[in-house]
């Protein structure tokens, strides 16, 4: 005897919320939280609806749903897959924006794919707000004008754009909190690994100057060019192993960067943090781990998602029209790939 699913295909219908019900006994309403995940039903008939849909093939189609609602409620959100902290702010987005009836449209960033053309993507499929996730934007007056039409958020980076929101880390403080930290433990020859033109890079680059100057060690500053790829950090060790005399702790532009650094130094037999320490920056899901224990500056990616998501709902649900620009206190996480020289200078 065929099924429910084998009556449907045989019909050649592909089946509705309404077969769900008919079939579960319940009313659609019922089906429609259950499948929306919303409080109501019992434990009991959730599960039986859920194997219901099941059985049926049932999948919701999340585009007509869209066309019929006056609002889609999505927020489309900017990302690259180059930078160690945005899977971790994506992930965090998701919960944010959930708790507050939203839904998150991912479009990423590649060398095949600028700002431009993703931003048109987005706005095609009726996202009601743009978030950035650490972008060099290239293009900010175009997002400023885009900003005139829908909420624009920023996080990890403030272009200062018209009308553009952000929320990011006070990356001078997290510089200043690593190197007094390597400071403390008697380091003096410190290098940073720069970030370049990458968000958050010039106020890292400022407050490691800026703590080296005030502890009178103007003579070993020392920044190397980088950007956030362990690439970046594997040439900025092999620079420094051409020289007689190595720095005795480096700041690097991120964790990223200071994975490559770590790994090319421990091949050419310099241990870290026994000859180098190294610290990396924003505390990503890899350096907690076992083999790598990496000290770094952590980031509330949390945090941020919440501001973010709070953003755009007070510019769509308040009519907020002021901007605003939040900075969080980054914290240190420390870790075992530092500890003091073994001779002060």
């Amino acid at each position: 005897m065929p099924g429910p699913q084998d009556r449907n295909t045989a019909r050649g219908k592909r089946p509705t919320m309404a077969d769900v019900a008919a079939e579960a006994g319940v009313s659609r309403q019922t089906v429609s939280l259950v499948l929306g995940d919303k409080p109501g039903p019992n434990p009991r008939t959730r599960q039986h609806v859920l194997r219901v849909a099941e059985d049926l093939g049932f999948h919701a189609d999340i585009a007509a749903q869209l066309l019929r609602r006056a609002r889609s409620r999505q927020l489309g959100v900017l990302f690259t897959l180059g930078h160690s902290l945005d899977p971790h702010v994506v992930e965090a987005l998701y919960a944010a924006a959930s708790r507050l009836d939203y839904s998150i449209v991912l479009s990423a960033i590649l060398p095949s794919r600028n700002v431009r053309h993703t931003v048109d993507e987005l706005l095609g499929l009726r996202c009601e707000a743009l978030i950035l996730i650490g972008l060099a934007v290239e293009a900010p007056a175009h997002l400023g004008r885009i900003a005139e039409r829908i909420p624009v958020v920023e996080i990890g980076q403030h272009t200062g754009a018209a009308g553009i929101d952000s929320v990011r880390t006070d990356d001078t403080e997290g510089a200043r909190l690593a190197v007094g930290h390597l400071i403390g433990l008697g380091h003096r020859k410190i290098a940073h690994v720069d970030g370049g033109t990458l968000p958050g890079a010039a106020q890292r680059r400022d407050g490691y100057r800026a703590v080296m100057r005030e502890h009178g060690l103007d003579a070993h500053i020392e920044v190397l060019p980088g950007d956030y790829t362990e690439e970046s950090g594997a040439d900025a060790a092999r620079e420094l192993l051409s020289r007689r005399d190595l720095p005795t702790a480096v700041l690097a532009g991120n964790d990223l960067c200071a994975g490559g650094l770590i790994t090319t130094l421990l091949r050419a037999g310099v241990h870290v943090p026994g000859d180098i320490s190294v610290v990396g920056y924003d505390d990503s899901h890899s350096a907690g781990l076992s083999y790598v224990d990496l000290t770094t500056v952590h980031q509330d990616t949390g945090r941020m998602a919440e501001f973010a998501i709070r953003s755009c709902t007070e510019r769509l649900d308040e009519q907020r029209a002021t901007s605003t620009d939040v900075v969080l206190t980054p914290e240190l996480t420390v870790r075992g790939s530092t500890s003091p020289p073994r001779a002060t200078d």
